[in-house]
């Protein structure tokens, strides 16, 4: 059998590797295909692409959607996204531009608790600079934290600062899923609901599927495994395409997170689903 993990990040985003590291990850775990779904950016899908070609790897064009519902962060996946659609370039621009808000306004949050730590802090954590399209997120903000000192590891800097129960958290309001939905499907994509067992809004589900949201990621390295089959039945139920994902982002502190490439993977004849479902909405 041959498999796919359909959801990873690189430097182009919040991951530590570059989009042909992530490739080459994914030829070394033995896998046939791999997503590059970025938050908020297709940036690093070109090289991703050229990648490809080269590890004999089939690279799904990919994006990771912040949205926002009942003031929880919701995140829509979209496969095989036009990355040079122009209109959708401008929409993911427009959402880069609250998460950049929203690391000013996390900065501040953290300053009024008493940590000295700046733009340019995190800025100087960054292990690249980062490009026209790319990202900054609440990991780079983790990392320096941990290299001020403030926190060990990333995981108490989101347990004590940075997640949604965090001292330092702040969520402006954004999109909701149904309009990611749509942008995905007018970028000619194919539009999956993230790691849903993170929400507890499992009615958000039905409410999409009747919007055009055409899968589940049932499988998600943050999911129990009981989880992973009540999804996979919601799945079924709703007739939506069930998708599986690391949600890999590289390794910090010695530490990789979430999981390893391929650590959550799906029978690659899951791609013919998605490009099935593609071509219905052209």
């Amino acid at each position: 059998m041959k498999y796919a993990d359909l959801h990873t990040h690189t430097l182009a985003s919040d991951g530590t590797q570059a989009p042909s590291d992530n490739v080459r990850l994914a030829a070394e775990a033995g896998l046939a295909a791999i997503a590059i779904t970025d938050h908020d950016t297709v940036a690093g899908v070109a090289e991703a692409l050229e990648a490809g070609l080269r590890y004999g790897v089939e690279v799904v064009p990919g994006v990771e959607v912040s949205t926002m519902s009942k003031g929880r962060d919701i995140h829509v996946l979209g496969y095989y996204v036009n990355p040079e659609d122009e209109r959708f370039l401008r929409r993911l621009a427009e959402i880069r531009d609250v998460r950049d808000r929203r690391n000013v306004m996390m900065l501040q949050r953290l300053n009024e608790l008493g940590l000295d730590i700046s733009m340019e802090d995190v800025v100087a954590s960054l292990q690249v600079s980062k490009k026209d399209g790319e990202t900054i997120g609440r990991p780079h903000i983790a990392d320096a934290l941990v290299r001020k000192g403030y926190v060990a590891d990333m995981k108490e800097a989101f347990d004590r600062y940075l997640g949604a129960d965090g001292a330092a958290y702040v969520n402006p309001p954004r999109i909701g899923p149904a309009v990611a939905v749509q942008w995905i499907l007018e970028s000619g994509g194919v539009p999956v609901l993230a790691h849903p067992g993170l929400y507890d809004q499992d009615e958000l589900i039905e409410e999409l599927a009747g919007q055009g949201l055409a899968g589940l990621e049932a499988y998600h390295s943050d999911h129990t495994p009981q989880q992973e089959e009540h999804y996979r039945q919601i799945a079924e139920r709703l007739n939506l395409i069930v998708t599986a994902g690391s949600d890999f982002h590289g390794e910090r502190g010695g530490v990789v997170f979430h999981a390893p490439v391929g650590a959550r993977k799906i029978d690659v004849s899951v791609l013919e689903r998605l490009e099935s479902a593609r071509r219905r909405d052209l």
